[in-house]
């Protein structure tokens, strides 16, 4: 799973996701990449989940890219633990994504073949998301 090494503030403010997002939003990399459509969070671990969803579609070739890097961490408190005591200890790391972020970029697999691993790495994902192909 994908986590920072080191981060200058260890908790966070929760802050608001507004707009649409205005970096990453053209292929770079890759021909054909997933592209989110909605505002969530995501977790390290549904990263992961997509990524070996893709994986699964490569075969002996093809090269992936990763477009987002979960650094916000989210904090939580235990079971059954009264009001007061502070806030809780960090959780888990998340990405806050905005509408029109490049996630995934892949490469060296055909058109068909990387529709269904964007596809199904999408499915993996809590936001919905779209196929873009490099004109």
């Amino acid at each position: 799973m994908l986590l920072p090494k080191k981060v200058k503030h260890r908790k966070w403010h929760k802050g608001r996701s507004r707009g649409i997002e205005n970096r990453a939003t053209e292929l770079n990399f890759g021909a054909f990449g997933l592209k989110s459509m909605g505002t969530a969070w995501i977790s390290s671990r549904q990263i992961e989940a997509a990524r070996r969803a893709i994986l699964r579609y490569f075969k002996k070739g093809g090269k992936m890219w990763i477009r987002i890097f979960p650094d916000k961490p989210v904090t939580s408190k235990g079971q059954e633990v009264p009001l007061g005591g502070g806030k809780g200890a960090v959780d888990r790391y998340v990405f806050p994504i905005r509408p029109g972020r490049l996630i995934f970029e892949i490469d060296g697999i055909t058109e068909e073949a990387a529709r269904k691993a964007l596809k199904t790495a999408g499915d993996k994902l809590p936001i919905k998301t779209k196929f873009v192909k490099k004109d």
